[in-house]
């Protein structure tokens, strides 16, 4: 596998986690720097997570790579929004177009940003298989850096055009949901069902589920959310090779069904 053009292979979501709460965010965006978790992708969606996550990285923030988003309907809300990102971060490592929200308006600004090199890198974004054509006609122009898909084993859908058309483009992948929301971890496999797993570093499901996303070489980050502290060590170790082959990838498949 190419080195992650994103590097380390799992970031920090902060969708459904801290919101406005400054001490949570505090308490998990220090444990994740500590484990060495360096992507932070957060959106004006997310309930004050923008702020909390600014708040968190305080004395830090070289420490830390942003990636937040562009939810607007229309360019001078989308712009309100990026003069708070710059107020709050100072700049945006990786600005992502939320959920293809109005996305040729937002790109023609942002794309000044990025010549200015006020923005490192531009994605576009979406959580639905009903929109991946228009994902895919967004990548097509050749203007986007990143995109953001969900991918788990229950989740493959990307597999059919997306992936295959980053990797032809040369656009990193950042997997959304690579848990499912959580819904994958809610039932856990015994030890004997992950023991074939164990010789590649896994000792939790949630490590082998991360693991299936970032053995497929298409994939350069995926950002599990939590609000819990202790989560992002066990997180970011699955982050490290060895990566699964098609084996592995069948045992996660198998267990997740």
């Amino acid at each position: 596998m190419e080195e992650r053009r994103l590097g380390p292979a799992i970031g920090l979501g902060t969708w459904n986690t801290f919101g406005t709460d400054a001490r949570l965010a505090a308490d998990v965006v220090g444990a994740s720097l500590d484990a060495g978790v360096r992507v932070f992708d957060s959106s004006p969606m997310y309930r004050g997570a923008e702020a909390s996550l600014a708040a968190a990285v305080g004395q830090r923030r070289s420490e830390a790579t942003v990636a937040t988003k562009i939810w607007a309907a229309s360019v001078d809300e989308g712009r309100e929004q990026y003069r708070r990102q710059r107020e709050w971060f100072g700049r945006v490592e990786i600005e992502q177009i939320h959920n293809l929200l109005a996305w040729r308006a937002q790109l023609e600004w942002l794309e000044h940003e990025k010549k200015e090199k006020r923005i490192d890198k531009l994605g576009v974004t979406h959580y639905a298989p009903s929109a991946f054509g228009e994902v895919a006609e967004a990548l097509r122009t050749r203007r986007f850096d990143v995109v953001q898909l969900p991918y788990n084993p229950r989740e493959r859908e990307v597999e059919r055009e997306l992936l295959p058309l980053a990797a032809e483009l040369g656009v990193a992948v950042i997997v959304m949901r690579p848990l499912g929301e959580g819904a994958l971890v809610r039932r856990t496999p015994s030890e004997r069902d992950l023991a074939p797993l164990r010789a590649f570093g896994v000792e939790t499901w949630g490590q082998a589920l991360l693991k299936w996303v970032l053995s497929d070489e298409r994939v350069d980050l995926a950002i599990p959310a939590t609000s819990r502290p202790e989560r992002p060590a066990e997180n970011a170790a699955a982050g490290e090779p060895p990566w699964f082959g098609p084996d592995e990838r069948a045992v996660v498949e198998r267990l997740s069904t």
